[in-house]
């Protein structure tokens, strides 16, 4: 059983309960946070809440998880677009609304059950079971190229180039609302806007 705990601070006001930890605990759907809701394994305030609850400012949200159940990741016949391949990676777009690795809520349909179909046991195993060959990641809902590792020695050198940027990723996203300018660079780094916690901001 693992445990944790979150103090709502001003910008969360009004923000549902299951919305916010799901936000905030990585690998944990909206979904899971409202089975864990119904199984009494979160609290606020020391008492019992609905997922739907909104929150206010100073409230105190205790979560406990518990030990996850073994679930057996199968390889599954899923059609893959494969931009390259060799020996030791395989280049690959994702479609929007593929996860990309199983996690609780998701364990079949996941970019890595279609890996597995299509490589069989040539995947670094450097993230464990659930995340063969996954180097890095991208959201669910976002569309993209994603580099797979078919071992452990290529895993350890694309991670080396991600981790000293000598890899560029580019990402395209639509826009809407008027810009001052046609063109531009934004240099800084990005956070959680204060305002709103689903929107990023500089």
């Amino acid at each position: 059983m693992e445990y944790f705990t979150f103090a709502a601070e001003k910008e969360d006001v009004g923000t549902r309960l299951d919305v916010f930890l799901a936000e905030n605990m990585e690998d944990l759907s909206r979904s899971a946070v409202q089975k864990l809701v119904e199984g009494g394994h979160i609290q606020l305030n020391g008492g019992s809440v609905k997922s739907n609850y909104k929150l206010r400012e100073k409230d105190v949200i205790d979560v406990e998880v518990p030990e996850a159940k073994e679930i057996e990741i199968l390889p599954e016949d899923i059609p893959l677009d494969i931009l390259y391949e060799d020996a030791d990676v395989i280049v690959v777009n994702k479609p929007q609304g593929m996860v990309v690795h199983p996690a609780p809520g998701h364990y079949t349909g996941t970019l890595v059950n279609a890996l597995m179909y299509h490589c069989g046991s040539e995947l670094s195993g450097i993230n464990g079971e659930k995340r063969p060959g996954i180097v890095h990641r991208i959201d669910r809902d976002t569309s993209g190229v994603l580099m797979v590792a078919k071992n452990n020695a290529a895993h350890q050198v694309l991670a080396a180039q991600l981790a000293e940027h000598s890899i560029t990723r580019k990402y395209n996203a639509i826009v809407f609302n008027g810009f001052k300018e046609d063109e531009g660079t934004v240099d800084q780094p990005i956070g959680r806007n204060p305002l709103d916690r689903k929107k990023m901001a500089v």
